[in-house]
């Protein structure tokens, strides 16, 4: 009976996947809507329980395809959360990860029941889970690394211009940055490179476009 009774109160083991995207400009998260309780109708972050047979990385990674489609992206481990789920009756263990996706190449699944949608962070709806203050996180986590890494990589394809690559910036940083500068310190840092492809941009000269030099993360 004690075995039992310990078992009972062992901790639920989760694994959630914070997809973030850029669409026209603006930074958006992908959010499930809850079929079952608790927060049945509510909406939250993709996730679900550890399963015996795979490992935390593998756990998100599958989670980011069933919800995407897409795979071989920006994929990092965030934080582990202890308090977000107090409906468990051993309590919740939640290990969170976040994502960067092309959204020009993201399938979402055609569903009724828990369907996915894209959200701005400034017009989210009513979150399950304390997970606003998950996405507080993740956002901060995300910025910080755009300072250091070449993590925009994966919400690009794979050739763009400096001003779509600006733009990215921009939107995850929440503020403009001058042009003149943010190209000179992208070619500097030699985050990107030039291509002898270009793109007609209506009545102007056609525009060069750029490439990662890496596709893989990678520390500047």
């Amino acid at each position: 009976m004690q075995d039992r009774a310990m078992r009972d109160r062992a901790p639920i083991v989760a694994v959630f996947v914070v997809i973030f995207t850029v669409v026209d400009d603006d930074l958006k998260v992908l959010l499930i809507r809850r079929g079952l309780e608790p927060y049945r109708g509510w909406w939250a972050i993709p996730g679900g329980r550890l399963t015996a047979d795979e490992t935390l990385d593998e756990a998100a990674a599958r989670k980011l395809v069933e919800e995407t489609g897409v795979r071989d992206v920006y994929l990092e481990q965030l934080y582990t959360f202890g308090e977000l789920d107090d409906s468990a009756a051993g309590g919740a263990i939640a290990i969170g990860y976040f994502a960067l996706v092309d959204h020009d190449s993201v399938n979402l699944p055609r569903r009724d029941e828990w369907p996915t949608a894209w959200f701005a962070l400034d017009d989210l709806p009513r979150l399950a889970f304390k997970n606003d203050a998950v996405l507080k996180y993740a956002l901060g986590r995300l910025r910080s690394k755009m300072e250091y890494t070449n993590v925009a990589y994966s919400l690009l394809p794979q050739y763009f211009t400096l001003s779509q690559l600006q733009r990215v910036y921009e939107s995850i940083l929440g503020k403009r940055v001058d042009k003149r500068n943010f190209r000179k310190r992208m070619l500097a840092l030699g985050i990107v490179r030039p291509t002898e492809r270009t793109i007609a941009l209506g009545a102007h000269r056609p525009a060069k476009l750029y490439t990662f030099s890496s596709r893989q993360p990678t520390i500047i």
